[in-house]
């Protein structure tokens, strides 16, 4: 049965014993682990039916939890990474020499974002950590919008639901390439 709670530190928990846990974002829920945690990536992967070819995007509440999975920044990169805009964004930076396959994928480029969500910073925090986070789906459904959506659409597949509102944002975050600025969604 999946755990369904307002409190941020049993998902926070959850997360640290290598759970995968589906939060609230700025526009949709958000499915989740830590990214040091490989198992729960791969069952993260094969309840979301995507390849391992394909990145995943990484968020955090500073910038400094995701530099061990980045190249060295330019202050330009840094200050876009760090500029609040109208719409999340999501930025590819050229990952580390380190960064791992299974967070990168095929590409040389690693997905990030500043979150500006209440309660996944607060998961940030409490985990130490960045953390993994995929729209709450299946390929080639709609994302869920709420818990109780999360709950019809992955059911017992996952192990904590943090239940709140998510932002006010209408749509997922645009992702650009933070070098080209060429935006991809």
């Amino acid at each position: 049965m999946t755990l369904q709670t307002d409190r941020p530190q049993l998902v926070a928990r959850c997360l640290i014993e290598g759970g995968i846990v589906a939060y609230p974002t700025e526009a949709v829920f958000g499915l989740g682990c830590l990214p040091v945690h490989e198992h729960s990536i791969a069952r993260l992967r094969s309840i979301k039916q995507r390849p391992e070819e394909q990145g995943l995007i990484l968020v955090a509440d500073d910038i400094r939890r995701l530099q061990p999975y980045l190249q060295k920044l330019t202050s330009r990169q840094r200050s876009l990474i760090q500029t609040r805009r109208q719409r999340a964004t999501t930025w590819l930076v050229p990952a580390s020499r380190n960064c791992p396959y299974y967070l990168r994928g095929q590409h040389d480029r690693l997905a990030i974002r500043l979150i500006d969500h209440p309660l996944v910073i607060e998961l940030c925090r409490l985990t130490r950590s960045a953390l993994i986070s995929t729209s709450a789906n299946r390929r080639g459904h709609p994302p869920a919008r709420s818990a109780s959506q999360v709950v019809s659409t992955l059911g017992s597949d996952i192990d904590c639901i943090l239940a709140g509102p998510t932002g006010s944002a209408r749509v997922v975050s645009e992702i650009r390439d933070i070098d080209s600025g060429t935006t991809y969604r």
